[in-house]
């Protein structure tokens, strides 16, 4: 059985289980489910970022695709 499947049964399996069990699968799973929804990232940081996607979304700084960044790149080695 693929991880697909098992995936989508669990899935099934989850919308209609009774509480008693949710709430067992849950606490056996709860420190897998913390780590996956903490971030690395401090408040600061966070906050920080936030600010900078602003900038973007608002054509306030300067952003460049991939190639651009790869072509600025190509171009300082070569001087």
């Amino acid at each position: 059985m693929t991880t697909s499947v098992m995936r989508a049964q669990l899935i099934a399996y989850l919308a209609d289980a009774d509480d008693k069990k949710i709430m067992g699968l849950y606490a056996l799973l709860e420190e897998s489910i913390q780590e996956k929804t903490s971030s690395a990232l401090t408040k600061e940081q966070i906050s920080f970022l936030n600010e900078e996607r602003k900038k973007h979304l608002n054509e306030e700084s300067i952003s460049r695709s991939w190639e651009e960044v790869k072509d600025l790149i190509r171009q300082r080695k070569a001087s």
